[in-house]
């Protein structure tokens, strides 16, 4: 029964890392795209026949900026919940049976540094994502 366990552990922690990725690629993506939209529509060129229709644009993209990377940091702190526990689990499993002398449990602040890593990319951009083009709109 303890393989049993210990596979379905181990594959949780896999399913995890595939989620948080495709929740980190879907930003880091969405957020290049959409500040390359927002530069084109507040640029001076972007002004050129409907400033309206522009800035209304410019708005929903960053309402969608702030909500899609709000959803990604929240999975994203689900995610690292989700292993810690399932670590903890697994420290819990070896030490149980005199096998926790293989595993460094302090691979669970370098799992919360990556996290936090990952936190601080996805932040940065969508507020340059945001920031850049408004300083273009409203100063230029």
């Amino acid at each position: 029964m303890l393989r049993e366990v210990h596979e379905h552990v181990v594959s949780e922690l896999q399913q995890s890392a595939r989620t948080d990725t495709v929740f980190v690629v879907t930003a880091v993506l969405f957020n290049l795209i959409v500040m390359g939209i927002n530069w084109g529509v507040a640029s001076e060129s972007g002004d050129s026949g409907h400033p309206l229709q522009n800035d209304c644009i410019l708005g929903i993209l960053i309402i969608a900026t702030i909500l899609i990377n709000s959803f990604a940091v929240r999975a994203l702190l689900a995610g690292r919940d989700t292993r810690n526990k399932l670590i903890s689990g697994l420290v819990a499993m070896y030490r149980d049976n005199d096998v926790d002398k293989y595993y460094d449990a302090s691979l669970l602040d370098t799992y919360g540094t990556r996290y936090m890593l990952f936190l601080a990319v996805l932040v940065s951009l969508a507020a340059i994502s945001i920031i850049v083009p408004l300083l273009a709109r409203l100063l230029g």
